[in-house]
């Protein structure tokens, strides 16, 4: 029995790379000191279009798992990471979730058509599936259990280990789920305005509604600008929320226009717990 503690205590973390930092803390949760966790996204950048680093390619070499997530950078990016590792097992801790479409607005020309008392229409954005399943607590849930699936899959010798911090994670989610439920539990059909509409789960999770300034990256042209506007006027919107990777110019703009503010919403923040919670005091701070 000693000679097995001793064993499993000198034995080396599980190399393991993910795609953007909220996974890192999912990952260490269930691996703790048996794995060693490195993020392909660097911090302030967009993993829609990222582009790995020669450093990062030749850490990845020596990878054991890659844990996948559904982000836009992965669909090109996925097949050469496999090829540059064919030994490294690719984990889609998405699968299994069910996706829920991009919010957009109509293009410009529909938008023009409108009158100008009309609200700022949007509908979901054909063809394409939100990839932010972060961002909700119980995809969080799948999201974990795809992952300790993944680690005892590769070091079968810890699985009792990975299943067992499963359930504590599992326990901790559940309870954070409970805590954002009561947040919003007298803000059904409220609405929050965000640049890049990452908050589609979290607004889904818990009865809101999210209205994007912009979708797949781009920068609302003039009519699109001021329909929002004056939706923003007529929903009472006074708080804009803009993440770190993009620009703030588009929300700048509707801030200034309706004697409102920007705030951030980072929906790439390592401590994905505490980030959610802060958050929501933002969100709930917006729908007064």
């Amino acid at each position: 029995m000693l000679l097995q503690v001793c064993e499993a205590s000198s034995a080396e973390p599980l190399p393991v790379f993910v795609s953007i930092l909220p996974q890192k803390s999912f990952v260490e949760r269930i691996g703790g000191s048996l794995v060693n966790v490195s993020v392909m996204v660097l911090p302030g950048a967009n993993p829609h279009n990222y582009e790995p680093k020669p450093g990062q390619m030749i850490a990845l070499s020596k990878a054991s798992i890659y844990f996948a997530i559904g982000i836009g950078f992965e669909d090109v990016w996925l097949k050469r990471f496999g090829s540059t590792n064919p030994g490294m097992k690719i984990v889609h801790t998405e699968q299994g979730i069910e996706k829920i479409p991009m919010l957009s607005h109509h293009h410009e020309e529909q938008e023009e058509g409108h009158a100008a008392g009309n609200d700022a229409v949007h509908d979901e954005h054909e063809g394409i599936a939100d990839p932010h399943v972060w961002l909700s607590p119980p995809n969080v849930k799948i999201i974990a259990k795809n992952i300790s699936d993944g680690l005892s899959q590769a070091d079968p010798a810890h699985r009792a280990d990975y299943e067992e911090n499963l359930r504590k994670f599992e326990r901790e989610i559940d309870d954070l789920d409970a805590e954002l439920r009561k947040v919003f539990s007298h803000r059904k059909g409220a609405k929050f305005m965000v640049f890049h509409p990452a908050w589609g789960y979290f607004a889904h999770a818990y009865g809101l509604e999210q209205i994007p300034v912009e979708i797949e990256g781009k920068e609302p042209k003039p009519a699109k600008l001021k329909a929002l506007i004056e939706q923003a006027k007529r929903d009472g919107i006074r708080i804009v929320f803009v993440q770190p990777q993009f620009s703030t110019k588009s929300a700048e703009a509707i801030a200034k226009a309706i004697g409102g503010e920007v705030a951030v919403a980072d929906d790439l923040h390592p401590d994905w717990a505490n980030n959610l919670r802060a958050q929501a005091e933002k969100f709930k701070k917006a729908l007064r």
